[in-house]
């Protein structure tokens, strides 16, 4: 009875890692068509994507509690493709060019291949596609056109020679402000980069400061440190003569105390008392 409870059991582990592998293997399927579909140019009625993301969000939380689930690494992996599908989808539904592009470089594709053929990531592909569309939509909304920025500055003038004289104006003034804007920039990053190199000048002096005040200050620890050896070699040599003065100070009164008591027996030795 209990060999057939183990066996049971090892059956059903069995069939759990292979559920878990089949469906491993169905959400790589499913993510690899997510990104070629992502890659090509869709159409306002494509819902395909959409639905595919949600199944790999379903997907991706039974990969999570599955009992063989793939490593943490390959977790993390997995949900940083999937979190980029969905941003992609979000940016996509913003109205303007701008906010399209904002949103776009807040996105994170992922950083290894999903299937072995690949030589680099699928996402970072559809990402480099994606900033490259935004890129010429915020051109064209920026210049007023409906092209895509194929056409050199030769026909962009002869478009605008044929233009009335209005819009040739605004067109002028726009190139006026855009190269306004530009000297800005180059005037901006001129300063940050003076700005830049007094900063690192400034770094570099207040360095040799604290290196010097660092110096002597080692310099005046050392010195009172010899200072500080001299004094106690001093104080000893002071202790010591103190003591060398008290004895022969103790000697010579004794001596003296000893030649008085003597001075006096011989002097009533010498001297009787008178009767």
């Amino acid at each position: 009875m209990s060999g057939r409870a183990v066996s049971s059991s090892c059956c059903d582990g069995v069939s759990a890692s292979n559920m878990a592998s089949r469906l491993e293997i169905n959400f790589i399927r499913l993510l690899s068509r997510c990104e070629s579909i992502a890659s090509e140019k869709r159409g306002e009625t494509e819902w395909r994507l959409e639905k595919y993301v949600g199944a790999l969000e379903e997907m991706l939380v039974a990969l999570r509690k599955s009992p063989s689930k793939p490593t943490p690494e390959v977790l993390t992996e997995y949900t940083r493709k999937v979190d980029f599908l969905k941003g992609l989808l979000e940016a996509e539904k913003l109205s303007s060019p701008t906010e399209k592009a904002l949103a776009n470089q807040f996105l994170a594709p992922g950083r290894t291949p999903t299937i072995a053929n690949e030589r680099m990531p699928a996402t970072k592909t559809v990402h480099m596609q994606t900033k490259a569309r935004c890129t010429g939509e915020m051109r064209d909304e920026l210049l007023g056109t409906g092209l895509s920025g194929k056409g050199t500055s030769e026909t962009d003038l002869r478009n605008r020679r044929g233009l009335p004289l209005d819009e040739r104006q605004s067109a002028a003034e726009l190139d006026a402000v855009l190269q306004h804007h530009h000297n800005l920039q180059e005037k901006l990053a001129e300063d940050m980069l003076n700005l830049a190199r007094n900063l690192k000048n400034n770094t570099m002096a207040a360095q040799n400061i604290i290196r010097q005040d660092n110096q002597t200050l080692s310099h005046s620890m050392r010195q009172a440190d010899l200072n500080f050896e001299k004094l106690k070699t001093e104080s000893e040599r002071l202790e010591q003569h103190t003591k060398k003065s008290v004895n022969w100070l103790l000697w010579l009164m004794l001596i003296l105390v000893s030649f008085t008591f003597i001075s006096m027996i011989l002097f009533i030795r010498i001297f009787p008392r008178l009767r």
